[in-house]
């Protein structure tokens, strides 16, 4: 049996005021606040997510190949996503935990939609991916509300290979 641990982080600022661009995270629609600004959803949780993927396969998928993708007009990052799931082989992911920091929106109501999204996407239980939420006490620019920032970890387990 190996374990590997996969570590993502991604950021992106706010869209300017007024911007039609909705705001997704871990693939759900949040309102009241401007979309993040990137050629994709620029979904920060997902991000990190499949960078924490790649992480654990060694296989990069945010960069050219998502940049291909967002050029064929693949904007969005559930795509990516699944794009660096497949280069998991015999590996299956057995938990995620993602910590968001950002002074908007406030995210306590959202974390549990969330969290069905990416056990959906993940083919995980609820109780498998873990969620928090900080402000930053407003230390960084995330925690002063110019955007959001994302880091997740994965555990992927799977039988060893010879």
């Amino acid at each position: 049996m190996v374990v590997k641990t996969g570590l993502g982080q991604d950021s992106h600022r706010f869209e300017a005021e007024g911007s039609s661009k909705p705001l997704i995270l871990g693939g759900v629609t949040i309102g009241g606040c401007p979309g993040l600004a990137g050629n994709s959803d620029a979904d920060v949780v997902l991000h990190a997510l499949t960078n924490a993927v790649s992480g654990v396969t060694g296989v990069n998928v945010l960069g050219s190949t998502s940049d291909d993708m967002c050029k064929k007009g693949v904007v969005d990052s559930a795509e990516y996503l699944r794009v660096a799931l497949q280069s998991l082989d015999a590996l299956c992911i057995t938990h995620v935990s993602v910590s968001i920091e950002a002074k908007r929106p406030h995210l306590s109501t959202h974390i549990p939609a969330m969290k069905q999204s990416l056990a959906r996407l993940l083919s995980l239980t609820e109780r498998d991916v873990g969620i928090t939420a900080t402000s930053g006490e407003g230390l960084t620019a995330f925690g002063r509300g110019e955007g959001i920032q994302a880091f997740v970890v994965v555990t992927a387990m799977g039988e060893s290979r010879v």
